[in-house]
Formats: structure tokens, C-alpha cells, sequence
């Protein structure tokens, strides 16, 4: 049961569900937990390749580690993004905001 295929499959269930939910959703908040679920699942990928190929077990932790820290930054970034919205807009849907192109 603890194979790398497991992993796999476990991962490809999460960005398909991340996948879906960009695809799906029309709040912006939504969105922002969807391209979450695809940063852990690119996270999954790494720690399990890590586990299962590499002789080096730090490489993987690092490099999603990193992916961790730009996870964070994003959400920040697009959190006061949709913030911002909110106040000129009164409304996080992304329908509405495709009016202030220009």
C-alpha cells in the first residue's frame, strides 16, 4: 500500500480537483483554494519522488519547502488583491471584475 504509485494517484486526484475548482468556481476566494490544492499536490509529487528515487532525501524536502514559501506569497498577494477588488467593486465575482479592463 505505501508504494509510489499511491502517491501518485493521490496527487493526480488533487490537482484534478484543484483543476476543477478553477475551472468551476466564479469566486475569486474559491480560486485562490483551488490553485492551493495544485501547490499541494506538486508538494506531494516532490516528497514522494524524494522518498522513492533519490538517494539524497533533502533535495525533495527543499524544493517543497520552497514551493511551501510561494504558496504563502501568493496567497498574500492575492488575498489583497481580492481585497482591493472588493472595495472598488463591492462583489468578488470573477465575472464583474473582467469590467476594469482598460
Amino acid at each position: 500500500m505505501n508504494s509510489l504509485s499511491t502517491y501518485l494517484i493521490i496527487s493526480a486526484l488533487l490537482f484534478s480537483l484543484g483543476l476543477l475548482g478553477i475551472l468551476q468556481r466564479r469566486n475569486l476566494i474559491g480560486m485562490l483554494i483551488a490553485v492551493e490544492l495544485l501547490l499541494n499536490s506538486a508538494n506531494l509529487n516532490f516528497m514522494a519522488f524524494n522518498r522513492f528515487l533519490t538517494p539524497d532525501p533533502v533535495v525533495g524536502q527543499i524544493i517543497a519547502l520552497f514551493v511551501m514559501g510561494l504558496a504563502a506569497a501568493e496567497a498574500a498577494i492575492g488575498l489583497s488583491i481580492i481585497l482591493a477588488l472588493y472595495r472598488k467593486m463591492h462583489s468578488i465575482n470573477i465575472e464583474r471584475a473582467q469590467r476594469l479592463k482598460g
